[in-house]
């Protein structure tokens, strides 16, 4: 019987389990997927947003704005690669430039602070290679970017370092209300049981509180397309760059990403379910035209690949984060569209206030330790660093993955660490092997052989990403 039960291991519900281990309690995450991180926090833009377009009183613009330094703290205590290169809204007409305006308002009325409106000619001096079209733009310095999926990881790491559990392939299927707490049950049978569950699943959250009896709200899906260009555009702009927003969403924006390349997208299209995660010719062509919009020069031809994520919002627009009217013990944390991400730290601190409103003891544990300790990225160390870690890791020689300079050490580390990678995809999103202009075309086999070495497993049974993705037939 655990302490308290969370569904669903994104960003949101890694970094809750993390927040509740500062407590003494015991904590078990679930998760659908063969790792963490694999729903709409892998396919995210990774923007930490600066606070100016949430509508003011709402749930999203009290977490937006609470959120943006504590995420960059957290990145920095978890070793997660982040920048705080700001952003700029920019418009192309005198009625864009009154939505400008307009967003500069309410980013005051949130108490966001530093705004600041420009003229197209201000714009361009900051950043050369905006459109000569642009007439304004609300410059925001308080945001930045972060890789969502590494900062899923080091949270759950640091969580079940701290003694939270991870059980991964759990499909929730059922769930019981019963006496003492909760029964959940998974698609092969699994249960698990707890006093208290919290529901982070996602694009899922609704049929999760259907199960529970608290099938209140309905999310809608919706797709968004990306483009991801070679680290040789990476310096096309040094500031996150977006188009005015409508009501589908923030629009198409161009963005440096933590990592060092250039993110262009998204798009925002209603589709069928959170699995609809295909790309689409008319979607990615939105996407460079939008773009192109904003950045005239960025060069198409250095795409090395395109995605599609889906989030999941509900027809009110807020994120849902409140005790279940119906159902004792159950917390909604769901409909946590953007500015999720940015919010994920403030909206796990307001999560435990929840539970301890709810009745859940939360006495503080002098074991916790909220560090986690720095994967050595081998490409970010100079070369006086690098040879003095080889001396001590003869495996950190011995490079891999050439597009991105990652060693033989790095990938088996993430073979070995909390939470471990189980497949390939696993080994990239950990490591960024294979996330270089092949697109793993070289280091593929070279990181086969080290999960059938580490896991004891034959080359045979090694997967993509779990299930039936396995990457050989067999042997000759």
């Amino acid at each position: 019987m655990y302490d308290v039960i969370v569904a669903g291991a994104g960003v949101i519900g890694g970094m809750l389990a993390r927040e509740l281990t500062r407590y003494r309690l015991s904590v078990c995450l679930l998760e659908r997927e063969n790792d963490v991180a694999c729903g709409a926090t892998k396919a995210n833009s990774g923007i930490v947003h600066g606070g100016y377009d949430p509508e003011p009183g709402t749930l999203k613009a009290k977490m937006n704005a609470d959120g943006v330094e504590k995420l960059f703290a957290t990145a920095a205590e978890l070793h997660v690669p982040a920048s705080r290169c700001g952003s700029m809204v920019v418009a192309f007409s005198a009625e864009e430039d009154k939505t400008v305006k307009a967003l500069f308002a309410r980013g005051q009325a949130n108490g966001i602070g530093g705004l600041s409106v420009l003229s197209g000619d201000e714009a361009r001096a900051l950043e050369p290679a905006l459109s000569p079209a642009v007439t304004s733009a609300l410059l925001v310095p308080n945001a930045g970017v972060v890789c969502p999926y590494q900062l899923t990881i080091a949270a759950v790491g640091n969580a079940m370092d701290n003694g939270a559990e991870l059980k991964l392939n759990f499909e929730i299927v059922a769930v019981t209300r019963e006496a003492d707490g909760f029964t959940v049950t998974a698609a092969d049978g699994q249960t698990v049981r707890g006093r208290y569950l919290v529901n982070c699943a996602g694009g899922h959250a609704d049929a999760v509180a259907a199960m529970a009896g608290d099938g209140f709200f309905t999310l809608i899906p919706r797709a968004g397309e990306y483009m991801l260009l070679d680290r040789a555009e990476g310096e096309r702009v040094r500031h996150t760059v977006f188009q005015v927003p409508t009501k589908e969403g923030k629009g198409v924006l161009v963005t440096p990403t933590a990592d060092g390349n250039l993110l262009v997208g998204p798009t925002a299209t209603r589709v069928e379910s959170a699995e609809s995660t295909e790309t689409t010719p008319a979607g990615l062509e939105t996407v460079a035209r939008l773009a192109a919009k904003s950045v005239p020069t960025v060069n198409f031809r250095q795409v090395i690949t395109s995605f599609s994520g889906v989030r999941a919002s509900v027809a009110g627009g807020d994120f849902i984060i409140e005790p279940s009217k119906k159902v004792s013990g159950l917390l909604h944390v769901a409909a946590i569209d953007s500015p999720g991400l940015t919010s994920c730290v403030s909206i796990a601190e307001y999560a435990v206030t929840l539970l301890r409103g709810m009745g859940l003891a939360t006495e503080k544990d002098p074991a916790f330790n909220g560090e986690r300790a720095d994967t050595h990225a081998f490409r970010r160390m100079n070369d006086a660093e690098r040879d003095a870690f080889i001396k001590e890791h003869p495996d950190y020689g011995k490079i891999v993955c050439r597009c991105e300079t990652v060693t033989e050490g790095e990938i088996r580390d993430a073979l070995r660490r909390n939470p471990p990678a189980a497949d390939i995809d696993g080994v990239k999103r950990r490591t960024r092997a294979g996330m270089g202009r092949c697109q793993g075309g070289f280091c593929m086999p070279y990181v086969m052989r080290l999960i059938s070495e580490e896991k004891q497993i034959a080359m045979t049974d090694v997967t993509k990403n779990g299930g039936g993705s396995k990457q050989l037939k067999g042997r000759i």
